[in-house]
């Protein structure tokens, strides 16, 4: 579960190559939770999150984070705070598994620069930007008009490269043919499947860089190389049979504002608390 949710986040801040493409692509996102250990956890977190004393407590956070005094305080504590919210969202989404998990993202883009929203779960509103020329990418708080700088996370792998099979299946995408890929991998004695759907029938658009993003320190990249193409559709498939799939459901190519791909001037700049 934690690995799926790391790739949510890193889809975020791949860097898109595209001198020419100016539009929107918009991404669902989908988590099949089928392993018995990790169902029964949710179920937990369900059970406690509906537990009337809980639903006391949250109420009574809600009405203390409108106090001035308590706001000031959690503002001084950043890393405090973000657990507060993040505990608040899930309690709003009916909690476990379905209020934490991101539903979908928008990515925005405009002279190789990439604005990226997450909607719904515990992220929802999350936006990092990245900016091209300033080789740059930041988190953007629009509550706390800040931006935090975050890590590219283009660090040299260490890790095993997973073997990638070229298939002849093929699959409509939003009128796009594309070519499945298996990526398989074996670590510490666990074998891992990674499934891309991907078209070459897109020319203005090239997320050939997503492959230097990575899973973490010394670790595999998310889009590997042999994978050839724009990835339509992605699926991650972990031992214990839990699955993610991104699926991009829109790509509108229209004009946006090049001010939208800047740190608003009166942003302070913030400090990264815990990985993202």
């Amino acid at each position: 579960m934690k690995k799926l949710m790391t790739v949510a986040l890193l889809l975020m801040v791949f860097q898109v190559k595209s001198q020419t493409f100016e539009g929107t692509v918009k991404w669902s996102m989908k988590m099949d939770i089928n392993d018995p250990k990790t169902k029964a956890q949710m179920e937990e977190v369900q059970k406690k999150m509906n537990d009337p004393a809980t639903q006391a407590k949250m109420k009574d956070l809600e009405e203390k984070m409108k106090d001035p005094k308590f706001k000031a305080m959690m503002d001084a504590n950043p890393q405090m705070k973000a657990q507060m919210e993040s505990m608040m969202k899930m309690q709003q989404g009916g909690g476990g598994m379905n209020a934490m998990m991101p539903k979908g993202m928008t990515m925005r883009m405009k002279g190789g620069n990439t604005l990226t929203k997450m909607d719904g779960g515990m992220m929802d509103g999350y936006e990092v930007l990245h900016m091209k020329e300033k080789s740059q990418i930041v988190r953007l708080d629009r509550v706390n008009k800040t931006y935090i700088p975050m890590p590219t996370g283009s660090s040299t792998s260490s890790g095993p490269s997973p073997v990638i099979t070229k298939t002849r299946e093929t699959v409509t995408i939003l009128g796009y043919t594309c070519t499945k890929y298996i990526g398989e991998v074996t670590e510490r004695g666990t074998t891992m499947k990674e499934f891309f759907w991907t078209t070459t029938d897109i020319k203005d658009l090239d997320m050939k860089s997503l492959g230097s993003q990575r899973m973490g320190p010394g670790s595999r990249p998310v889009l590997p190389d042999g994978v050839e193409g724009v990835p339509l559709k992605i699926e991650i498939a972990t031992p214990e049979g839990n699955t993610m799939v991104m699926e991009v459901t829109e790509i509108k190519r229209e004009s946006l504002n090049a001010s939208d791909f800047t740190i608003p001037s009166d942003y302070k700049e913030g400090k990264m608390t815990g990985r993202f």
